[in-house]
């Protein structure tokens, strides 16, 4: 977890967004813009998690909704939606969340280790920001695609 830290000595700099009312966040670095919901055109054959790819000032996105991709139920996009565009493993990908809550500096000591609940449940975070009164789990999206095959979901589009 310490690791997530190095060179952060003033804190970590995240963006914090909701997903079925439970608060998470990536860090900033891995984020290209922010858009608000757009509707996406559907590829066949695409995993579950895939709902469509939008165009992008001429660059074919693929849109995942990270509630499938993190075992919640499937998301409604409307208005009040986001599309985080963010860059995971040399691919452009946005990620539909409910909504983007804040852009936050947080202190290293408020990131503690995620509870050794689950194989799963580690797997996609870096740790818990307690923040406030409430916790913020840190999503690492390098491992939560490590698998997928980001740059095909663009390429069949």
């Amino acid at each position: 977890m310490r690791a997530v830290l190095n060179g952060q000595a003033g804190g970590l700099e995240i963006l914090a967004f909701r997903l079925h009312g439970q608060e998470f966040c990536v860090k900033t670095t891995a984020i290209r813009e922010i858009r608000g919901w757009a509707p996406a055109t559907p590829l066949p054959h695409s995993p579950q998690e895939v709902v469509g790819v939008i165009n992008l000032r001429g660059t074919v996105v693929p849109i995942v909704d990270l509630a499938v991709k993190l075992g919640m139920p499937g998301m409604q996009a409307n208005e009040r939606s986001a599309i985080i565009v963010t860059d995971v493993a040399d691919t452009v990908v946005g990620l539909l969340v409910d909504a983007v809550s804040d852009i936050l500096t947080v202190p290293a000591e408020n990131l503690q280790p995620v509870p050794p609940t689950s194989s799963t449940g580690t797997d996609f975070s870096d740790g818990i920001i307690v923040h406030g009164t409430g916790m913020i789990c840190l999503l690492n999206l390098e491992r939560m695609f490590k698998d997928d095959d980001c740059g095909e979901w663009a390429a069949a589009a």
